[in-house]
């Protein structure tokens, strides 16, 4: 597992903390991407519509729009969404199958996806979801564990400007 580049790391920390917060203050967390660049130190907010599954069309073009705008060297992303326990995953399509969708189900699992995509390489974690003490509205998560992802990633995904297009050409990290 390598570790996320501290420079970018120092900029979306805080970002980290902000998800855990609004969730145990038992608000709402809007899918939502942060285009930024790290030798600037400037950071923009795209939030993002999944209300139509559209998070990989529309959304992903206004995010990329807004990378190119920005000449942006990173995109993280969070986002509440559900998936399965690692005891079930291999029982994906028979559970969609059976219930129609994977939150229809009982083994859904809530948790807060995290995706960040830099000129380095790209890292992601889920963190479940869990009560914040005994409340049964208010949640929150541990501290999540990012994995660089060195596999082809389909989807939401290559976010930012390709080498050529960057205005600077080099996208130092500093």
């Amino acid at each position: 597992m390598s570790a996320i580049p501290e420079a970018y790391w120092k900029m979306v920390a805080p970002l980290v903390e902000r998800a855990r917060v609004l969730l145990e203050d038992d608000e709402s967390l809007h899918p939502i991407a942060f285009v930024g660049s790290s030798e600037k130190r400037t950071i923009k907010i795209v939030v993002l519509n999944t209300a139509d599954g559209d998070v990989q069309d529309t959304s992903a073009e206004q995010v990329r729009q807004a990378a190119y705008r920005e000449d942006a060297d990173f995109v993280f992303t969070v986002m509440e969404a559900w998936g399965l326990p690692p005891d079930k995953v291999g029982k994906y399509q028979e559970i969609l199958e059976q219930y129609g969708s994977i939150e229809a189900s009982p083994y859904a699992v809530d948790f807060v996806s995290f995706a960040l995509e830099t000129v380095r390489g790209s890292w992601v974690a889920q963190a479940p979801l869990k009560p914040k003490g005994i409340s049964k509205r208010k949640k929150t998560f541990a501290e999540p564990r990012f994995r660089l992802v060195t596999e082809s990633v389909q989807g939401f995904a290559a976010l930012l400007p390709q080498p050529g297009e960057r205005s600077d050409g080099d996208g130092v990290l500093h």
